[in-house]
């Protein structure tokens, strides 16, 4: 039996090896650092440091919170470059801290509240459980699969678009930038829930016109409304895994796949193929990770979406059997600054 001592690691020094332990303690209490990002949505904390630093006392008063509590809680956010505290005991925001304000242009709040939900927080919680049996835990600690559940419940529903929304808004205005839309045509978003990447598409491109097809309550808060877009659009209701809107010469899935198994995500592909027109493309908009050891946003999002619905991120190859069963060929992979990609398939 070995019973080496794990810091006296002959390829380790003893400021190593601390400093390894320091690390995992530090990690294992990471979800403290969600639940603090999320006590500071809540409480508006980078709405209110916004005009100016603020000390925790100013803020307490302004929030009704406690301000020893609030102190203590900005200093660890701090530490993960939230905010920033300066020598007077005032914090600051910082670019990260941006990002979690009220209303400004590509605000993450609403995803935020979203991805701290008990419906990520507790499915998270049972990782073990769904490691154990292949199977994503959220049905045994909520009592119906991820996305029956949210038809039965409208306010987690309305979480859980809203949160989507501000997800992807980051991603819409560079993939309808980066990805060579055809200069006329129709492009059907499908499962596209409020048209943000639709609304990018179309402005950028005054030759086409769209669809936006979802399930009716994800449709009643859409984007498209405005004289700028005026009688280049329609808002459809369907299930996308019958039929979608015919003639499409760009199908757009975003964010859509990795919600479903293999044989529902062949389904869903099979009805855009046969809604394809002539010369017509499917684009696949999402996570996309590759093989090695490199930190990848889609490697945590996959283990989060592993605990809610039963599939997963696909790399290229998995892709590619989707696409073969569907009638489909991937013809190319185009990356974004984001932790997304763009995958184009055309018939096969």
């Amino acid at each position: 039996m070995d019973t080496q001592n794990p810091i006296d690691h002959p390829d380790l020094s003893d400021a190593a090896a601390h400093a390894a332990a320091a690390h995992l303690i530090e990690q294992s209490l990471g979800h403290l650092y969600s639940a603090a990002l999320r006590t500071a949505v809540l409480h508006h904390l980078a709405d209110h440091v916004a005009g100016g630093p603020r000390t925790a006392s100013e803020l307490a008063r302004r929030t009704g919170t406690d301000a020893g509590a609030l102190r203590r809680t900005l200093r660890y956010l701090a530490t993960r470059g939230i905010f920033r505290e300066d020598d007077n005991g005032a914090f600051h925001l910082t670019p990260s801290g941006q990002f979690l304000r009220t209303g400004v242009p590509g605000s993450l709040r609403d995803a935020v509240l979203m991805l701290t939900d008990d419906i990520f927080v507790r499915s998270s919680g049972a990782l073990d459980e769904t490691v154990r049996t292949g199977a994503p835990a959220f049905p045994k600690v909520f009592g119906a699969p991820f996305f029956e559940y949210l038809r039965g419940d409208d306010t987690t529903r309305a979480l859980f678009d809203t949160g989507m929304a501000a997800f992807s808004e980051p991603l819409d205005d560079l993939v309808a930038g980066a990805y060579p839309f055809p200069e006329h045509g129709i492009v059907v978003d499908v499962g596209g829930g409020r048209g943000g990447l639709l609304r990018r598409v179309l402005l950028r491109h005054p030759g086409l016109s769209g669809v936006l097809f979802d399930q009716a309550p994800a449709l009643r808060e859409h984007v498209l409304e405005g004289v700028e877009l005026a009688g280049r659009w329609r808002a459809e209701p369907g299930d996308f895994f019958t039929a979608v809107p015919d003639g499409g010469d760009v199908y757009v899935l975003k964010h859509v796949l990795h919600d479903w198994d293999d044989g529902a995500a062949v389904r869903i592909l099979s009805a855009c193929r046969r809604g394809l027109a002539p010369e017509g493309r499917v684009l696949i908009v999402d996570s996309v990770p590759e093989p090695g050891n490199d930190p990848h946003p889609g490697k945590t999002l996959d283990v989060a979406m592993m605990t809610l619905v039963t599939d997963r991120a696909r790399g290229p190859k998995d892709l590619d059997v989707l696409f073969a069963r569907a009638g489909l060929r991937r013809s190319r992979i185009l990356p974004t600054p984001t932790f997304a990609s763009i995958v184009e398939a055309v018939a096969a």
